[in-house]
């Protein structure tokens, strides 16, 4: 009878450990488009700016003579392909400093746990966005843990609307856009070359995910004031050259030619495509708050 218990013991101990670790296991959906992870030769923007993402999901990197800053991740899995694009520029991976994201879902931070774990950058991240990287996007507020979730990593300093984020020479002015999460942000900063120097505006492009309803939500009642209040302080930027959280978003494609020359130009002058894409994007945001 004793050893019967012993192996009943054993089996809901076992089980137990196989439902926490399924528990843990960051789910991702079933499918994600193959440009997410579709590799892309990795090149210089402007100045001290480089974009290292993949085909669609964009990382960017800022050299400093302190360290260098990384934007957004992607997904787990293109961490390695990321350091290979770092290192294919000539740059150490583990001179990253600092890591920020525009946003905490999986797609654009489900890399950054790793990317700090391996290099020991330190994470910032606005506020409202901390707890849901906490947990690993089980507090989202559209997904509740039921989709897209990501390993879990604590932010090592919380950014507001316009703080900046300064290393080596560097300043990076935080852009609170709350909406399509609660915490989205855009990042401002200059950057030069031998020729100019060169704003940049990194935007967190405002669009409303199909699970948000804009009349409010049990875990973020403010959600569509929050939308309006984004595309108001949007529709007034200026810069010389607009990047996005997603390199669709800018027409990257269209804009820069595998194996292409440094040329900033490919990206300058593109006021009226910030100024559409903001466009489309508001009249989807009325289309739906009509609806709500």
């Amino acid at each position: 009878m004793p050893k019967l218990k012993i192996i009943l013991t054993i089996i809901f101990v076992t089980n137990l450990l196989g439902f926490i670790a399924v528990a843990q296991t960051p789910t991702q959906p079933s499918a994600t488009p193959g440009s997410w992870s579709q590799d892309y030769e990795p090149f210089r923007i402007a100045g001290n700016l480089y974009y290292v993402g993949t085909y669609d999901l964009a990382s960017y990197l800022i050299t400093t003579p302190k360290g260098n800053i990384l934007i957004n991740t992607g997904l787990e899995t293109s961490v390695p392909m990321i350091r290979k694009h770092i290192e294919a520029l000539g740059f150490k991976f583990s001179d990253i400093k600092i890591l920020l994201a525009t946003h905490a879902h999986y797609d654009h931070a489900a890399g950054l746990a790793e990317i700090k774990k391996l290099t020991g950058a330190q994470l910032m991240i606005e506020q409202e966005d901390a707890p849901v990287l906490a947990d690993g996007g089980q507090s989202d507020f559209d997904f509740q843990g039921k989709c897209c979730t990501f390993p879990p990593v604590t932010a090592d300093k919380l950014l507001n609307d316009k703080d900046v984020v300064k290393l080596g020479g560097m300043q990076i002015t935080v852009l609170h856009h709350p909406g399509h999460t609660k915490g989205a942000c855009s990042f401002l900063f200059d950057v030069k070359d031998e020729q100019r120097i060169y704003r940049i505006l990194i935007a967190n492009m405002p669009s409303v995910l199909d699970e948000t309803n804009l009349a409010g939500m049990p875990t973020y009642p403010n959600v569509g004031k929050d939308y309006a209040y984004t595309f108001n302080a949007m529709k007034k930027l200026h810069f010389d050259i607009w990047l996005a959280s997603h390199a669709s978003q800018f027409n990257l494609q269209k804009k820069h030619k595998s194996g292409d020359a440094y040329n900033p130009k490919e990206f300058m002058n593109d006021q009226q495509g910030y100024d559409a894409e903001i466009e489309e994007l508001y009249k989807a945001y009325l289309k739906k708050l009509n609806k709500n």
